[in-house]
């Protein structure tokens, strides 16, 4: 049976959804749950880092930064580089780089080597955020891929609980350093990677490598049958061709600003940037805010992964929405939802830190904003084609990353200002922004073959 004529994209939208598509969604979605405990952990782990260099409140808002000034750049970079050398490579170095940088942190003597360390554990961490996002969605097919995506994202709230409940019981008994150390092990993790995920036959296709693509689709058709124990699979149907771009290292950016993708790049730009502003000014200071609430540091710890689980049903009701209403609607929802919350949140801080209505407020406003993460990591690839794909989730990622760095540090500027009320009010107004600029200039991607999009 001839596929030669076919297109890769052709050939992947035609596989039903198998067993063998879940074990590639699992391990792409570990590595980001393990990512996502490594970004965390400093949360849980700033208040004992804080005591032992003795820092202030702007040297420690600095060190919480550092991680997001490394994902800056590492999302930029990682993008074209895999859009210029695959994606694969660049998945697995991401996680190498991770893991060393990890055990680094565990030997920091000084905050400036912990901070340069947090700088590099960021670059890879950075790194593997687009290119799992990618990856994803062009091996998984346009039917379930909405509802893929938004799951694997929903494994970095679950990430932000597994670091809190870690840090609860080996923070006492272990200290900092060997959190560090443990969180190393999983970089292992890259050789079940090597062996088990294939290179994506799109991004193949159109560097020009078509027997490599033939291969690598040939063995993901075998597996789809053996998973789904039969030997025929549907036939593959026409598909709009986009033309393939012999690409440079610098041809994906200049496509994310042509005609055709400039008001896309401009809109997903200001929503990572809003989103991420609010989300990263609100949450790393969380545990802190809690601790000046007078609560005591355990105390605090338990509290902040209280209120993270409400993270959880919102990212399963975002992945079940973002096929049922589609992405735009839900994007907006979340958004708004995210921001009356953080506005009560605020408030119930401000009154004498009621903590049923500090936790009530607090899960509700986790609950929006992990579903807001799961619609922006979906809609974000589906915007742009194979060539600039990875380079448009990078930057996308980065210019958010930029508004994560400059969250935390914002947040220790107007705090001793306008106080925990003023802090996640102007939180709020952030996903507010997000939520008109998404309304307003948004395109609808629900459905669609990614190749449909990028007409």
């Amino acid at each position: 049976m001839g596929m030669q004529g076919y297109s890769a994209a052709e050939r992947l939208e035609r596989l039903p959804i198998s067993g063998y598509h879940r074990i590639i969604f699992i391990i792409i979605a570990l590595a980001f749950f393990f990512d996502s405990m490594d970004l965390a952990m400093m949360t849980f782990l700033l208040g004992s880092i804080k005591t032992e260099f003795g820092l202030s409140t702007a040297q420690a808002g600095l060190l919480a930064s550092s991680s997001f000034f490394g994902m800056v750049v590492g999302a930029s970079l990682s993008g074209m580089l895999a859009d210029r050398f695959g994606r694969k490579p660049v998945f697995q170095w991401s996680i190498v780089l991770w893991g060393i940088a990890s055990y680094l942190c565990s030997t920091a003597q000084t905050v400036e080597t912990l901070t340069l360390f947090r700088i590099l554990l960021g670059i890879g961490m950075g790194m593997e955020f687009p290119i799992a996002q990618s990856m994803l969605s062009e091996l998984i097919p346009a039917k379930g891929r909405g509802r893929y995506i938004a799951l694997m994202d929903g494994f970095w709230p679950l990430g932000f609980v597994a670091a809190g409940v870690l840090s609860y019981f080996l923070l006492p008994v272990i200290g900092w350093r060997d959190i560090f150390l443990v969180l190393a092990v999983p970089a292992v993790f890259v050789l079940a990677i090597r062996f088990f995920i294939p290179e994506s036959p799109r991004w193949l296709e159109q560097a020009g490598r078509h027997e490599a693509a033939d291969k690598v689709l040939q063995g993901i058709e075998q597996k789809v049958r053996d998973s789904l124990g039969r030997a025929d699979l549907p036939e593959p149907i026409a598909l709009p061709r986009v033309e393939s771009v012999p690409g440079t290292f610098f041809s994906a950016f200049q496509q994310l600003w042509s005609a055709q993708y400039r008001q896309r790049t401009m809109m997903i730009w200001s929503v990572w940037f809003f989103a991420l502003l609010g989300f990263y000014g609100l949450t790393s200071w969380l545990s802190a805010l809690l601790q000046q609430s007078g609560f005591a540091v355990t105390q605090s710890v338990y509290y902040t992964v209280i209120i993270s689980l409400g993270g959880i049903p919102g990212f399963l009701m975002a992945a079940w929405l973002v096929e049922r209403w589609g992405r735009k609607p839900v994007c907006v929802v979340t958004l708004l939802g995210g921001a009356v919350m953080a506005f009560f949140y605020g408030q119930a801080a401000v009154f004498g830190g009621n903590v049923g209505l500090l936790i009530t407020s607090g899960l509700l406003m986790q609950f929006f904003l992990f579903g807001m993460w799961a619609v922006l990591y979906t809609y974000t690839p589906e915007l742009y084609p194979t060539s600039a794909r990875a380079t448009g989730s990078g930057f996308a990622s980065a210019i958010g990353r930029v508004g994560s760095l400059l969250g935390p540090l914002v947040t220790g500027l107007v705090f001793p200002i306008t106080g925990q009320g003023g802090v996640f009010a102007l939180g709020a107004l952030c996903f507010a922004v997000a939520a008109v600029v998404v309304w307003v200039f948004g395109k609808e991607t629900k459905g669609k073959t990614l190749e449909e999009l990028t007409l």
